[in-house]
């Protein structure tokens, strides 16, 4: 499964953004449970928010609660993160990855769950 992130961008605090995943693998993507994970400058990768397979389950970070969502189209291969409310601190590289295993756990939260990585696109929220 090849992923390719989109939609990043430059905004400002309070703004919103709409990130796209698209997978490559058209038969298998429904198989996938998705997640979004991100990364600031010096800092450790960190897990923003996962979907299951089907799109019945979904998880989030405690920092993006109530702020993003995530969703999924399996028809169109791809998988979104809609960010509202963004804040300086929400400033990364955003990665989507793929998880062969299509269910939520209590792993879907570590980068080590996912078979699979997009490149990234920078998120970038001024004050």
């Amino acid at each position: 499964v090849q992923l390719q992130a989109s939609g990043g961008g430059l905004v400002q605090a309070g703004g919103s953004l709409r990130l796209s995943c698209a997978a490559s693998s058209g038969r298998t993507f429904s198989s996938y449970a998705m997640g979004w994970f991100r990364q600031a400058p010096g800092k450790e990768r960190e897990f923003v928010a996962a979907i299951s397979w089907s799109g019945g389950s979904t998880i989030y970070a405690d920092s993006v609660k109530g702020r993003f969502t995530i969703s999924r189209d399996n028809a169109k291969n791809t998988v979104y993160l809609q960010m509202n409310s963004l804040k300086p601190e929400d400033t990364a590289v955003y990665y989507c990855a793929a998880d062969g295993y299509g269910v939520l756990g209590g792993s879907s939260k570590y980068g080590n769950s996912y078979d699979y990585w997009g490149q990234g696109t920078q998120v970038t929220v001024s004050s």
